[in-house]
C-alpha cells in the first residue's frame, strides 16, 4: 500500500484516536486535529513511538475558518489529504418539546456542517489526484432513532444522506465516499452512563458486549485502504447487531 495522508478529525480521543492509530500503522502519514492540543499531542507520540509520522493541527470543527487554517496546516506539513475521517462530533441531549434552539445548532454546526466543509477541503486535491476517501463516521442511532437525543440524530442521519450524494457527486474521479454507523462503542463520550442504562443496552446487543474504538478504527482502515476500492456511498454497520 502506497503511504498517503490521512486527517482524522476528533482525534484527540475515542474512535477518532483509533483511528488515527490504525491508520498509521497502515504507513499512512496521519495529521490529528481536534481542539485538545495536549491529547493529540499524546497521540502522535505514540503514533511515532512507533515508527509512523504523525502531525497535529489544532481545529473546532463548529468554525469553518479553524477548518480552512487546519487543512492549510496539515497540507504544508503532510502533504496533500487524500484520506479524510470526519469523526468528530459532540452530543446536547434533552427532549425535542425543551430542546433549546442554541442546543439543536451547535450539535448540527459541528457534527454534519462542519463534516461538509471538511469535504469540501479535501476535495480539491483528492481530484488533483485521481484518489481520494472521505469516511464519515455517523452512527447507529442516525439510522434506528433515539428519544432524547433528536439533534444527535438529525446530524448523524444527514452524515448518511451526504455520504450517498458526495458518493455520487466523485465517483467518477475515484474518490469513494463511505459512511461507518458505530453501535454503543466504550468511549468517554459513553462512561457517563448509568449502570442501568448500560445493561438495558446490553440486553439488546446479540454480541453480548460493547465495541471498542478498535472495533470502529478496524472498518475505517478498511474503507480507507485499496482492498475498499469497489465499495461507494455504503453504510457499514458496526454495531454488534442492535439495530440491523
Amino acid at each position: 500500500m502506497s503511504t498517503r495522508t490521512a486527517l482524522v478529525t476528533g482525534a484527540s480521543r475515542g474512535i477518532g484516536r483509533a483511528c488515527a492509530l490504525a491508520l498509521a500503522a497502515d504507513g499512512h502519514k496521519v495529521v490529528l486535529a481536534a481542539r485538545d492540543v495536549t491529547k493529540l499531542e499524546q497521540a502522535a507520540d505514540e503514533i511515532r513511538a512507533a515508527g509512523g509520522a504523525a502531525f497535529v493541527v489544532a481545529m473546532d470543527q463548529a468554525s469553518e475558518d479553524s477548518i480552512k487554517q487546519a487543512f492549510s496546516q496539515a497540507a504544508a506539513a503532510a502533504g496533500p489529504v487524500t484520506i479524510l475521517v470526519n469523526n468528530a462530533g459532540i452530543t446536547r441531549d434533552g427532549l425535542s418539546m425543551r430542546m433549546k434552539r442554541d442546543d439543536w445548532q451547535t450539535v448540527l454546526d459541528t457534527n454534519l456542517t462542519g463534516a461538509f466543509i471538511c469535504a469540501q477541503q479535501a476535495i480539491p486535491a483528492m481530484m488533483k489526484e485521481r484518489w481520494g476517501r472521505i469516511i464519515n463516521v455517523s452512527s447507529v442511532v442516525g439510522e434506528s432513532g433515539n428519544p432524547g437525543q433528536a439533534n444527535y440524530v438529525a446530524s448523524k442521519a444527514g452524515l448518511i444522506g451526504l455520504t450517498k450524494s458526495l458518493a455520487q457527486e466523485l465517483g467518477s474521479r475515484n474518490i469513494t465516499v463511505n459512511a461507518v454507523t458505530p453501535g454503543f462503542i466504550d468511549t468517554d463520550m459513553t462512561a457517563v452512563l448509568s449502570e442501568e442504562v448500560r445493561q438495558k443496552m446490553l440486553a439488546g446487543i446479540p454480541l453480548k458486549r460493547f465495541g471498542k474504538p478498535e472495533d470502529i478504527a478496524a472498518a475505517v482502515r478498511f474503507l480507507a485502504g485499496d482492498d475498499a476500492a469497489y465499495i461507494t456511498g455504503a453504510v457499514l454497520k458496526v454495531n454488534g447487531g442492535m439495530y440491523m
